[in-house]
């Protein structure tokens, strides 16, 4: 049997982003403001630090990595990549099964790869007080984390429905020092306004992100801090894609599919980027981003200038686009629930560079229990939905005798989402397909990104 661990020394954490805005071979469309006309810097410096204005503007291959930050990261990397072996026995496939394992930072997913840069960031330009939101609770407790790291107030604006189902998470952000408000709240006017149309409102990461973006935006001691979708954090996830590369060199093999979970398009970005550097120099390997049934952001979403936020507070983003002011279903459990798709993300998916496969939610806990018992990891919610794909390809191969490498991330543990898996377990989930008409009705006058 071949090793099952795959692991790299601290020295050889990676001491640059790759940034793939450099190797499009497109450009990207710009942001636009009010105006439909393109936006500079000056309209992020309200509530975003220079140098990461700098990097989310930047066509610049690689970036450095801070060593303040390179030496945080020695706390949880160089991640472990995994054979599979006794998942590839329970399903009898010849296939080759590897897993990038992000739920040992201390957080227990890969959210701090970019919390504590974007900590460390905005410490450096005098930023006292950071605010965010979380859906799932992984973002939250990644940037109270950082912000416990660089002495930094952090005040996080919590999706209700997930502040209601995971009360954890939000003890875990409150231990490292962080606020946290049920989303919509009354600490906003956004948040004020959306209780008084709807007082019962589950609540969107959309609307949470309005009221951490009027909150930062109302102090100058305050910058906001975001979890994906944009193009630096996107970049400071590539430390999982360049680690993977590094160990599948060190036992000569590369993987013929690549998966990953997309909700904002973080994971999914920082896993996937760097292997289309094998992609553009002639090597076949199919990149799969994969969301829920319920938010389909990618497979179902139209390609559209939309605003980041429900209350409009964003400039507007070339992406795949559910709608601003969509709100998943209550009966969802799995994250991944953002409206809108990582413009990187969805520039590369219009182009036809990469995949996008949607699942049901049943099927994601269901695959997320046969890798538990496998392999005895607990995933996350949201890593089920690629372990659903990897599986999915494993029994492809099983039929076919393929023998393919399938290489997925397993971007956090479960820990703290056990309250999902019990309804998973009582019956109490059920499948929900999200109606096109309702995306329709949603993106009707958005400007078509040409």
């Amino acid at each position: 049997m071949d090793d099952i661990k795959i692991v790299l020394s601290e020295a050889e954490i990676p001491t640059h982003w790759y940034n793939i805005a450099a190797d499009l071979p497109t450009p990207m469309p710009p942001p636009l403001g009010p105006d439909g006309h393109p936006i500079g810097a000056d309209a992020l410096s309200a509530i975003f630090p220079q140098a990461l204005i700098e990097q989310e503007m930047s066509s610049q291959r690689w970036i450095a990595i801070p060593e303040p930050v390179r030496d945080i990261y020695r706390l949880w990397r160089p991640a472990p990549l995994f054979r599979a072996h006794h998942l590839e026995q329970a399903l009898a496939t010849p296939a080759r099964i590897y897993y990038k394992y992000e739920g040992g930072s201390p957080a227990g997913s890969h959210k701090p790869n970019t919390a504590v840069a974007q900590a460390y960031y905005n410490q450096q330009e005098g930023i006292r007080r950071l605010t965010t939101e979380t859906g799932a609770g992984q973002w939250g407790s990644s940037i109270a984390l950082a912000g416990a790291m660089f002495n930094l107030t952090v005040r996080v604006y919590m999706v209700r429905v997930s502040y209601q189902q995971k009360p954890f998470r939000r003890s875990m952000m409150e231990t490292w020092g962080a606020q946290v408000f049920s989303s919509p709240s009354v600490e906003t006017a956004t948040g004020r306004a959306a209780l008084e149309r709807d007082p019962e409102t589950p609540g969107s990461l959309g609307l949470a992100i309005s009221e951490a973006v009027e909150d930062a935006a109302s102090r100058a001691d305050s910058h906001y801090a975001l979890g994906s979708v944009l193009n630096h954090v996107v970049l400071h996830q590539t430390v999982i894609g360049l680690e993977a590369r590094a160990q599948f060199n060190k036992i000569g093999v590369m993987p013929d599919v690549v998966i990953a979970c997309c909700g904002g398009g973080s994971n999914f970005g920082g896993t996937a980027f760097p292997f289309l550097m094998d992609k553009a120099a002639g090597r076949e390997v199919r990149l799969v981003a994969v969301e829920p049934d319920s938010c389909p952001t990618l497979t179902k979403g139209r390609y559209a200038y939309d605003h980041g936020d429900s209350a409009c507070l964003t400039p507007l983003l070339p992406m795949y686009s559910l709608g601003h002011d969509f709100i998943p279903p209550g009966i969802h459990a799995g994250g991944l629930r953002y409206h809108g798709d990582s413009p990187l993300v969805s520039h590369l998916y219009h182009l036809g560079l990469i995949e996008a496969v949607a699942v049901p939610q049943l099927a994601t806990f269901q695959a997320g229990v046969t890798f538990a018992r496998a392999e005895g990891i607990l995933p996350a919610p949201e890593s089920n939905h690629a372990i659903r794909v990897a599986i999915d390809e494993a029994l492809r191969c099983k039929e076919s005798g393929e023998a393919k490498t399938i290489f997925f991330t397993l971007s956090g543990h479960g820990h703290f989402d056990m309250a999902s898996y019990d309804r998973y377990f009582a019956g109490q989930l059920e499948d929900y397909v999200y109606p096109e008409s309702d995306i329709a009705a949603a993106l009707a006058g958005l400007r078509a990104v040409s």
